[in-house]
């Protein structure tokens, strides 16, 4: 199984970074293509893309201004089976393409994944008070992966709040 390519330029809005790529994403080299997530539909329904696209379309995302990478590269089931050590090495090439790129807001799809960046135990949802990157807003927003309870509802109310911040 390979390792999911990012999609980075410099100029970006938004960089979405997710844990991992699912096993399907890692199959399919496009991100959140496990059908069970709900990424591209909450993207639509929050307002970020003016239609529903598909996983086959990441790559095309990056004309909107939208880039997509991930805090740990291999792909698993779960982020269960993702070890203290992939994180630690994670966390630091993340901060790497971040200051590299310097997207204006970096929305990380998952609690989660914002606190094994920023180490932070206490997150909410939402823009974060302090800047890991200066002058790069720090976004936080649920995981939208089948396997949270959140509704549909939920979780596009928060991403309506990324749209506020473009």
């Amino acid at each position: 199984m390979d390792t999911l390519p990012d999609h980075l330029q410099n100029g970006l809005k938004i960089l979405f970074v997710g844990y991992n790529p699912s096993l399907k994403s890692g199959e399919t080299g496009h991100h959140y293509a496990n059908p069970n997530n709900r990424f591209w539909r909450v993207l639509f329904a929050a307002g970020l893309t003016s239609r529903l696209y598909s996983p086959e379309e990441d790559g095309k995302l990056l004309e909107l201004g939208y880039g997509f990478t991930n805090i740990v590269e291999r792909p698993t089931r779960t982020a269960a089976e993702i070890g203290k050590e992939e994180y630690e090495e994670g966390r630091l090439k993340l901060r790497v393409k971040i200051e590299k790129y310097r997207p204006q807001i970096v929305c990380f799809v998952g609690k989660g994944v914002y606190q094994q960046y920023s180490g932070k135990k206490s997150v909410s949802w939402g823009v974060q008070t302090e800047a890991s990157v200066p002058g790069v807003v720090d976004f936080v927003a649920p995981s939208t992966s089948g396997l949270v309870r959140m509704s549909l509802e939920e979780m596009t109310a928060v991403f309506r709040q990324l749209k506020k911040h473009l």
